[in-house]
């Protein structure tokens, strides 16, 4: 039995799973001149406009499906992808910009999507596509800043240990679209936004920022972030002044829960990481495993996980009364905090620091990937390991820890193997781990 081959067949399966195509055929059907969106029927006779927008990892999926749907009823739209994750559209524009690190063609494509936004009326109907990736995306700048100064705070955040929450906590105060302001943006027009949540606990106003979602932070809130991380000195001074500005008053707080704007808006989780998990769950069954879910909403440093995961795996192998090969499942996102100038991401971390630990642990596998199909700046979306990972590093003269002090993960497999390779997979649900133990 190819223990490895299984762990990487359960992982496709769990990510086409959560391909566009079939959460946005679950939920949205069109039957005469009735669109049905998650159990929501809305009349187009009495719709003037159709708009499709979106930002995102999976968006312009997303976006060519509402297109097989709706056809020439749509009057217009744009949508924001990852450069690479860009496919044919006929009745939406499309702009492909940087992400994790968002770039002038994000602020370019983020601009148009405002401005259709704005330019909705109230008999209009404005169709939102929200994905993993949407933060970094959805890229504008407040006032007296560069783009720039948009790159540096992103980058810095992202090396940090800060969580997606925090992060997005920063980026939603720094923005005129975010937290909220999309839908302040659309109205009155009626807003629907259809998401794949790649947020732990699939919270709303974090997934891509909230920008069609009531937002409960504040500038208060977003400056202890940075100072909680230690990065006031370091973030450029024109967005430090902003938030000050803001804090005192001076600009607006993003909108919170009561506003009558979101009266008008809805927004549905079509896809997460539970979904998922469920579907590595039945082709795990499927395969022979005895199977089970442990939890989809994993999180924490890279490191302490990696203790956590590898003290589980063995306690289950030594004990008797469970059924082998056993698969666990995990779900979730990790944080880490990049100190090194290595190229990696945090699933390779995870599964490299793994191998250190099963050095000596006959029996079990560990495979950590993203359902993005890319993990951090590299090529790859995870890796898989066991213990003949460590033999094989030592036998051509590789120091596992070198590796993990320069956070140097994709290195490392290039030249050991072990890299879980899908290409961009135009969906994103956070990471999937699945632990298979003899």
């Amino acid at each position: 039995m190819d223990i490895k081959f299984l762990a990487e067949q359960i992982f496709k399966t769990a990510v086409e799973s959560v391909l566009p195509e079939k959460m946005i055929h679950r939920q949205v059907a069109l039957k005469n001149s009735i669109l049905c969106i998650s159990g929501m029927p809305i009349p187009l006779d009495n719709i003037n406009h159709i708009y499709l927008i979106g930002a995102g990892k999976a968006s312009a999926a997303m976006a060519k499906e509402f297109e097989n749907i709706l056809g020439k009823k749509i009057s217009g739209g744009h949508v924001v992808v990852k450069y690479g994750h860009a496919c044919k559209l006929q009745y939406v524009d499309l702009s492909e910009a940087g992400h994790p690190i968002p770039d002038i063609n994000g602020q370019r494509a983020t601009k148009k999507i405002l401005d259709i936004a704005k330019h909705a009326s109230e008999n209009d109907l404005v169709i939102c596509l929200i994905s993993g990736g949407g933060s970094a995306l959805l890229t504008d700048i407040p006032d007296q800043s560069k783009i720039e100064d948009i790159i540096n705070l992103n980058d810095l955040l992202l090396k940090s240990s800060a969580d997606i929450k925090e992060i997005n906590t920063v980026r939603k105060h720094l923005s005129k679209i975010k937290g909220g302001q999309l839908a302040t943006a659309a109205y009155p027009a009626r807003l629907i936004c259809l998401i794949l949540s790649d947020v732990v606990g699939d919270l709303l106003e974090v997934i891509a920022s909230g920008p069609t979602v009531p937002d409960t932070t504040t500038y208060e809130d977003a400056l202890k972030v940075l100072e909680k991380y230690n990065l006031l000195s370091w973030v450029p001074n024109s967005l430090i002044n902003y938030l000050e500005k803001g804090k005192e008053g001076i600009y607006p707080e993003t909108p919170n829960k009561g506003n009558p704007l979101f009266n008008r808006t809805q927004n549905v989780v079509i896809g997460s990481n539970k979904i998922a998990l469920d579907a590595a769950n039945q082709k795990a069954t499927s395969l022979g495993l005895n199977s089970f879910v442990s939890t989809s909403e994993l999180a924490g440093n890279v490191i302490e996980t990696a203790h956590a995961l590898i003290k589980t795996a063995i306690t289950a192998q030594n004990d008797k009364s469970i059924k082998k090969p056993y698969c666990l499942l995990f779900g979730g996102e990790t944080t880490i905090k990049i100190n090194g100038t290595g190229t990696g991401g945090r699933n390779q971390h995870l599964a490299l620091y793994a191998s250190l630990l099963l050095k000596d642990k006959n029996g079990i596998t560990f495979l950590a990937a993203g359902t993005d199909g890319t993990d951090g700046p590299t090529v790859a979306a995870g890796a898989i390991v066991n213990t003949k990972t460590f033999e094989h590093a030592l036998s051509i003269g590789l120091n596992i820890n070198q590796y993990l002090e320069n956070f140097d993960s994709f290195h490392f497999f290039e030249k050991v193997g072990g890299h879980i390779i899908t290409g961009p997979t135009m969906t994103n649900v956070m990471d999937i781990i699945i632990i298979i133990i003899e």
